[in-house]
């Protein structure tokens, strides 16, 4: 291995489900507003093509299965707010995907929380700006473990849910996505290459709000289980 002059960083990678085996994380892609509901809330309608923002490999928070996480609130906001989403692990990639071949390169799956520094990036868009400060902060990727694909089989519908402290927050099922998982993947591998590694996270239901120090946070998608964290 070639020498550096500072030391490396350490590879992000995430627990994979059953094994001791790691999944490597390349890069971190999220899909903007892909549930009609969501749509609404946010201030858009109807079935507009997908835009998408990213997050870096770093800013992922690994929880392990049946484990109660941790994340800082983040400095620089008052706003701070919980969107629960599928997360798609990629094992291959490519430019110009078919939908068929984007659902082919879906190595696993994962539940993610992109939680979002919702002031920081109401003063983004009024200023025209990017929003990097609001959705790409330490720990602002918060990810369970990666479900093999081999063993959940391709999930287009099952309830994906979030409840706050015991009580419902966000509910929804995966197949009121408005752009299906292979057809975002697609659609995304016309903007970048994708690599084995990538994570995509597919957006979220409606009711995404905001959470204070000390709440506890519950994602379930069926077939993949639940993700517990707390605010601290």
């Amino acid at each position: 291995m070639e020498e550096t002059v500072i030391p490396r960083p350490v590879p992000v990678s995430l627990a994979v489900q059953g094994t001791q085996a790691r999944f490597p994380v390349r890069r971190i892609y999220c899909v903007g507003r892909n549930y009609a509901e969501h749509a609404r809330e946010m201030g858009d309608t109807g079935r507009t093509p997908p835009f998408f923002f990213g997050k870096p490999a770093d800013a992922a928070l690994n929880v392990a299965d049946g484990v109660e996480g941790v994340l800082p609130y983040p400095s620089m906001t008052h706003d701070l707010h919980h969107e629960i989403e599928l997360v798609a692990a990629l094992g291959s990639g490519g430019r110009d995907l078919t939908p068929e071949q984007a659902a082919a390169a879906i190595w696993g799956y994962a539940i993610g929380l992109d939680m979002t520094r919702r002031d920081l990036q109401a003063e983004a868009k009024k200023a025209g700006r990017p929003w990097d400060t609001a959705k790409g902060f330490d720990h602002g990727a918060v990810l369970g473990p990666v479900h093999p694909a081999s063993a959940t089989g391709p999930l287009t519908s099952g309830r994906i849910t979030l409840s706050i402290n015991g009580q419902a927050r966000q509910a929804g099922d995966l197949s009121d996505m408005i752009w299906s998982v292979p057809e975002a993947i697609a659609y995304l591998s016309t903007l970048f290459e994708l690599k084995a590694g990538d994570l995509i996270f597919t957006g979220t239901p409606a009711g995404v709000g905001a959470v204070a120090v000390g709440d506890q946070l519950r994602g379930e998608i069926d077939g993949l289980g639940a993700l517990q964290v707390r605010i601290g």
